[in-house]
């Protein structure tokens, strides 16, 4: 009997059982010795009845014990499971068979095991590895115990043009196989380093612990050697069946992945996702093989097995009473259901009216001309060219295909062929950075990827997937270097005239469209997917809140309105500028970009707006003559300050300034233009309206969103699940609106936590509506400081420092543990300071005052040569990165660069 003890294992989850073999690697009548940990008996002294059975299966080369935490959490009162993770034979603690078992021996033995238990229903599986495998080829030998599936990383099929991982390669050279693997423990060592974060030293020795001398690890050997690497191997055709069985198990399936596995990378998740496509997928960023050890696994398990989880289909009766209450809050604002159009409807419409010849989309030079321009005609016809290129190379409906263009004429062609085939565009923009960026691209797995050359080396030098498309037509030497099949010049030639014959000129309106990334600026960016009729309810939303019509002429200093601009028929023009970093529109550029399409609309971020206004000098009279010819400036991404707005109303006399909040999930959720914002500045100074302040003001929703909160905890969480929209109340704010994303891609746990209150996509930003209606924003939730006997939100103490002559940019953060943290400002000051560390005396006097009349106690305040801000917006700062650099700083540390 085992009796040893092991770090988070209870001792009475230990025990072993004898099981008859029906093996064809054993002789008839040989019965095999397992250990299992298992909670069946814990759960029967406490009196609880499980709501089923998780069948756990390591890999190679760990044991039962990697499987610890669901152990744990099965054996709580308050959602009792059955955990049995096994040891499979010649591994952990099971019995040493002295035969080599392989894959299908090892998926027979696993039903051996099972049927001495006695094992039935419910069952969900849970495998890793190469146990995630034999967990599976049980799941579809036992289709009547089986009611769900959860994988963490794992394989099942070698996608096509690609060799098994390097690591698994060494580990089967004849030279490496059996010293690696067997001989000494070189295999274990490396697998457990992989870790992330480092496993501490007593995990590591518990891991090892079943390991300990060759006789030992002889199964750890066998598992390599029983890899199929190719169609001649033995087990390669058991593995063939599980792979395709999978296509008809119906049952739900959750993936935990680790990206970061140099063995089972995302290509391997994206096969089995094109096997189980219904499957909840989550991928923890930074987390590689040993996901179960990188991160928390039980959690998500665990919500997933709980009513409304993948597991699941019930909904629990308070579940569907939050659903009424939140359908029935501002129900007046949901706009009547109209006919679907495609979101390329009006593009066809002004080829086909008296503007078909007009310019549709043009980009401008760096010297003040247009570089390139098409008209209506010419782009529908383009774009249908394209697409039918596009399709004879493979693309098609469900296709993914990442766009790695500046935003002018050949990204809009691209985007628009995509989207008429059906393909899912894939749009992660270089103001992530390059970490990000490759990180974007590897999680969303295309198909295929469309890019200028610096980005196809890029993907040559990162190892982005896809397969590669060049915007021109390279030399052969160059397609060579950088992996190129072919141009989107040469498919619109071989697609010339035959787009119109084979497109239709519908789409399936719930069909996914495509994966936006949002900028990072709060943790690794998101992938956030939007079928085709949330992108049009977008288009739609945009056209009925700024009467934006067909005709109008759109400045797009910001990328996603340059997209945007061809749907609602306008005129749209990329101004000379590097779209990655908005702050480069200069002023001269805005005017020239306007005057060559005499422009009505300009989109340009708050980074944007700063420089513009910096330049002015350089503009001439004609260019200022163009600009007084713009009717509405709308300016998103950040908070924009109500000084800037003035000072750029100056500069565009005749516009109507707006800042419509957004994000990349919901864009656009309210609106307010300048005369608005300062009326209700005024209103809070006075304090003539209740809820006034304390917060920038973003005014009132759009057409056809509703906006709530959740209220505040006083640990500073919004754990609510019932909407308010009553004045002064500050929560996490809420919106449902028809152009609220689909889901977060491939981030099931992120996605359940935003619809948490069902009917409605929770933002992660709080803020208060006042007694008009508007709403206030106060900042992040991740931000939110919670000081003894107060909840600090940043945005109103962070404004009332930047009205001080000598502060250009302030930020609020917290330092120490949650309910007693110190809340610390860190400012840019005006000029910038030429290191970074605490403030000098008066300095900090002067910024303490400032935030005591905004109501917060500042414990200290520190200086910054300039705030770090995300890569897209230029504007949007990194408290929680300021956070950990403050408690460095106060603690004694070298100040060093935030």
């Amino acid at each position: 009997m085992v009796t040893a003890s092991w770090p988070g294992v209870r001792p009475e989850w230990s025990r072993e059982i004898d099981v008859p073999s029906t093996s064809d690697a054993d002789a008839p009548g040989t019965v095999r010795r397992w250990h299992l940990l298992d909670n069946g008996a814990e759960l029967s002294r406490l009196g609880l009845a499980p709501a089923g059975t998780l069948l756990c299966v390591h890999g190679n080369p760990t044991w039962s014990y990697l499987w610890r935490t669901l152990l744990a959490a099965g054996s709580d009162p308050a959602h009792p499971w059955r955990v049995i993770a096994v040891d499979q034979l010649d591994m952990g603690y099971s019995e040493r068979t002295g035969t080599f078992r392989r894959l299908a021996d090892r998926i027979n033995d696993l039903g051996d095991l099972t049927d001495a238990l006695g094992l039935d229903g419910p069952v969900i599986t849970v495998g890793h590895d190469w146990g995630g495998v034999i967990s599976l080829g049980w799941a579809l030998a036992h289709p009547q115990h089986l009611t769900g599936v959860v994988l963490t990383n794992t394989a099942v099929h070698q996608p096509s043009g690609s060799g098994i991982p390097p690591a698994l390669r060494l580990a089967l050279h004849p030279a490496v196989h059996g010293w690696g693997t067997t001989t000494s423990d070189a295999f274990l060592r490396v697998t457990h380093s992989l870790a992330n974060p480092p496993l501490p030293a007593d995990i590591r020795k518990a891991y090892m612990a079943p390991y300990r001398g060759a006789h030992r690890r002889a199964g750890v050997g066998n598992f390599v050697a029983d890899i199929p690497v190719d169609d001649s191997h033995p087990s390669f055709p058991a593995l063939s069946g599980v792979a395709e069985g999978l296509r008809g198990l119906k049952v739900p399936v959750l993936m935990l992945w680790g990206p970061a596995d140099p063995i089972f990378s995302d290509r391997y998740l994206k096969d089995l996702f094109s096997r189980l496509p219904h499957a909840d997928v989550h991928r923890f960023e930074g987390a590689g093989h040993l996901v179960a050890e990188d991160r928390d696994i039980a959690a998500p398990v665990f919500r997933w097995l709980a009513p409304q989880g993948g597991a699941s289909g019930s909904e629990s009766p308070q579940a569907k009473a939050t659903k009424t209450d939140g359908q029935e809050l501002n129900k007046a604002a949901e706009p009547e259901a109209a006919a679907f159009r495609p979101l390329w409807d009006l593009i066809g419409g002004q080829a086909a009216g008296p503007a078909g010849a007009d310019p549709a989309v043009a980009e401008m030079a760096p010297d003040g001309t247009v570089a390139r321009s098409l008209g209506w005609q010419q782009l529908d016809r383009d774009i249908l060219d394209l697409a039918a290129g596009l399709r004879e190379a493979g693309m098609g409906s469900g296709s993914r295909v990442s766009l790695m263009v500046p935003p002018g004429v050949d990204l809009t062609i691209a985007l628009y062929a995509c989207l008429r085939l059906g393909a899912v565009v894939v749009v992660a923009d270089a103001g992530l950075g390059t970490k990000g960026l490759s990180r974007a691209v590897k999680g969303a797995t295309p198909d295929f990827l469309i890019g200028i050359d610096k980005a196809l080396a890029a993907a040559s030098v990162l190892g982005w997937p896809g397969r590669r498309i060049s915007v021109r037509d390279l030399t052969a030497a160059r397609r060579r270097m950088l992996g190129v099949e072919t141009s989107l010049a040469a498919l619109a030639r071989s697609g010339a005239g035959r787009g119109s014959r084979q497109l239709t000129d519908s789409a399936d309106p719930d069909a996914p469209a495509a994966v936006l990334f949002t900028s990072g600026s709060t943790g690794p960016a998101k992938g956030v997917l939007y079928t085709h009729r949330q992108l049009v309810a977008m288009r739609d939303t945009v056209a009925e809140t700024f009467g934006i019509r067909s005709g109008a002429r759109l400045v797009a200093g910001f990328a996603p309105f340059a997209l945007l601009g061809p749907a609602l028929g306008a005129v749209s023009v990329t101004p000379a500028m590097d779209v990655t970093a908005p702050r480069t529109l200069t002023a001269s550029a805005l005017a020239d970009a306007a005057a060559a399409i005499d422009a009505t609309v300009v989109f340009a971020s708050p980074a944007a707006l700063r420089n513009v206004l910096a330049t002015r000098d350089g503009v001439g009279a004609a260019g200022h003559q163009a600009l007084e010819g713009i009717e509405l400036l709308l300016s998103a991404g950040a908070a924009v300050p109500e000084p800037l707005l003035a000072e750029v109303q100056r500069l565009l006399p005749r516009a109507s300034l707006h800042t419509p909040y957004g994000m990349t999930e919901a864009l656009p959720v309210t609106d307010i233009s300048l005369e608005q914002i300062q009326a209700a500045d005024a209103e809070a100074a006075a304090g003539t309206v209740a809820g006034a302040g304390n917060g920038v003001c973003v005014g009132w929703p759009v057409h056809g969103a509703r906006v709530a909160v959740v209220p505040l905890a006083p640990d500073g969480t919004a754990p609510g699940c019932h909407p308010v929209a009553e004045a002064g109340v500050t929560g996490e704010i809420l919106v449902s609106a028809a152009h609220v994303k689909e889901a977060y891609d491939r981030l099931w746990l992120i996605q359940r936590e935003s619809i948490s209150v069902p009917g409605w996509h929770r933002t992660g930003d709080v803020g208060h509506f006042d007694a008009a209606g508007r709403l206030w924003v106060e900042g992040r939730l991740a931000h939110v400081v919670t000081a003894p006997g107060a909840v600090v939100t940043p945005v109103g103490s962070e404004q009332a420092i930047e009205r001080l002559d000598c502060v250009r940019l302030a930020a609020i953060a917290g330092v120490g543990p949650a309910g007693t943290q110190a809340v610390v400002a860190v400012v840019e000051t005006l000029p910038p300071a030429r290191k970074a560390g605490p403030a000098e005396p008066q300095l900090a006097g002067r910024v303490r005052s400032a935030a005591l009349e905004a109501g917060v106690h500042v414990s200290a305040v520190l200086v910054v040569p300039a705030q770090p801000t995300d890569i897209r917006h230029n504007a949007k700062i990194d408290r929680t990165r300021l956070s950990r650099w403050a408690t460095r700083v106060l603690a004694g540390g070298r100040p060093g660069k935030p």
